[in-house]
Order: C-alpha cells, then sequence, then structure tokens
C-alpha cells in the first residue's frame, strides 16, 4: 500500500494530467489518467449523482467480502496468505484514493501495436497478483488434499 501511495503521489507531483513519458518503446508509457470508474475504467464514462460515493462503498464491502474469506482457509496457506495480503493492499491503496479525492490516479500504460490495455497503477498490479496467487492456493490445495486422500 505504501508503494502504491508513494509512486501515484510521484506521479500527481511530476508529470501533468494526461501527459505521457515512454518507459519502453511500443510497450509501456507512464501517463498521469485518473480513474472515476472502478477497475479496468468500469463506469469512467459514466455521470450520476454520488458516485464516489457509491463506488467506494462497493470499495468496502469488498473489502469486507475479502476480509470473511481470509478468515475461512488455513493459517498454513502460504498462497493464499500472500494472496489475500496483496489483494487487500490494493484494494486500500485505492480506497484511499477514492474516499481522499474521488478518482484513484493509474499510470502504467501498457500497448503493442494496435493493442492497448487500460492504465493501472502499483495497486491495481498487486490485486491481480494477489487474484493469482489466490488462484494458485485453491489449485494446490485441490493437490494437497487429492494426495491425502491416496
Amino acid at each position: 500500500m505504501a508503494l502504491d501511495q508513494v509512486t501515484k503521489a510521484l506521479v500527481v507531483r511530476y508529470l501533468p494530467l494526461h501527459e505521457g513519458v515512454n518507459v519502453v518503446p511500443g510497450l509501456v508509457d507512464f501517463t498521469h489518467v485518473r480513474n472515476t470508474g472502478a477497475a479496468f475504467g468500469l463506469l469512467n464514462a459514466a455521470d450520476f449523482p454520488y458516485k464516489p460515493v457509491a463506488i467506494t462503498v462497493v470499495a468496502v464491502l469488498a473489502l469486507l467480502a475479502i476480509a470473511a474469506y481470509a478468515s475461512q482457509f488455513a493459517t498454513g496457506s502460504w498462497w493464499a496468505r500472500i494472496g489475500v495480503t496483496l489483494v487487500v493492499s490494493g484494494a486500500l491503496g485505492n480506497l484511499v484514493d477514492r474516499a481522499r479525492q474521488g478518482y484513484v490516479v493509474d499510470f502504467v500504460d501498457v500497448y503493442w501495436r494496435g493493442w492497448h490495455f487500460w492504465a493501472f497503477n502499483v495497486a491495481d498490479a498487486a490485486i491481480t497478483l494477489g487474484a493469482i496467487a489466490l488462484a494458485l492456493d485453491i489449485l494446490l490445495s485441490g493437490r494437497r488434499h487429492a494426495s491425502a486422500a491416496v
């Protein structure tokens, strides 16, 4: 969460809104954008009353659901602990932005030829990596249970 907040602060301070800096030619730029929507810019173009409040409430509910899930798995599950830590850290990083500003600062702009991914930030990367770790935990726990039954 700290790394996320520091990188966003650096982007806001040194990169004007909608300006970009090429990092890896033909692949990655740092471009300062504001995401007023949900993940992957979902609802970014939508405009409705209390949108920042609604999206913040949904984020808080998602964090509560993650906490409930985390309380259900075994403490010995390394992948699950790493996954939940990354997901919660990332969600909190973006939640701080939403609650404080009404939007999330995104800046990692990945593209290749005609394909363009949504801009994201360190928190989004942590959430994605955490989800992958949780999926690995589910796959590996199935193997552990299958081998224990044999």
